[in-house]
């Protein structure tokens, strides 16, 4: 006859140790559907007094293009584009035209039944962070946050740019925005507007650090 086998039983410290994870990711997820929460409420005397702890944990990866209860549509044409200045194996600098992103990432997305996030809204939305968190006159970063935002702009044009340009290694890069307003529809009586906006910024220095991870 074979031996009994007895069931097993969980000791006092193993019962507490999973009670405390369980609380403790019942707590977590709590706290990420509060911000989450706040962060696309209608404004309201939480999200104004806690506005930089939600905003620091939601963006970039958990943002939304979108406002609860109040949709938002994007009503510009943007486009951001970037050239880059190589070094060649005789050490000479040279610059490339500019390239468009943006475009880049249209052509991915038309056509494409199921396109990513990544083509539809990373670009755009980290050059909204940039925008949003430096000076329009000299581009000075608003804090931490703003040098963050440009860390993270240069990353994903990197993305897409790569490390070398016609064989040859990026050492720099420069991007740009060009914006102009999407024409109003033919039964409004809006007068369209011809004007576009463009906004330069400097030369930032390309190093391995930027390609990790990428």
């Amino acid at each position: 006859m074979g031996a009994t086998t007895l069931p097993h039983e969980w000791s006092g410290k193993a019962l507490a140790a999973l009670a405390a994870t369980g609380l403790t990711l019942a707590g977590a997820l709590l706290v990420h559907l509060a911000l989450v929460f706040l962060s696309i409420a209608p404004a309201n005397a939480a999200s104004a007094a806690h506005r930089e702890t939600i905003d620091a944990y939601v963006q970039p990866e958990f943002g939304q293009d979108w406002k609860l209860f109040a949709p938002n549509p994007m009503q510009r044409n943007d486009a951001v584009g970037v050239r880059m200045r190589t070094l060649s194996g005789d050490v000479r600098y040279h610059v490339s035209d500019w390239t468009n992103l943006t475009a880049q990432d249209i052509k991915t997305v038309r056509g494409n039944p199921a396109p990513s996030h990544l083509h539809q809204n990373m670009l755009r939305r980290a050059w909204d962070a940039y925008v949003a968190n430096h000076s329009l006159k000299n581009d000075i970063p608003k804090g931490a946050r703003g040098r963050l935002t440009a860390d993270y702009l240069k990353r994903v044009v990197l993305q897409r740019t790569g490390r070398t340009w016609h064989g040859e290694r990026i050492v720099s890069v420069q991007v740009a925005g060009r914006f102009s307003l999407v024409a109003p529809p033919a039964w409004s009586p809006e007068e369209p507007s011809d004007t576009t906006d463009y906004r330069l910024l400097p030369w930032w220095p390309v190093t391995e650090q930027d390609h990790r991870g990428l």
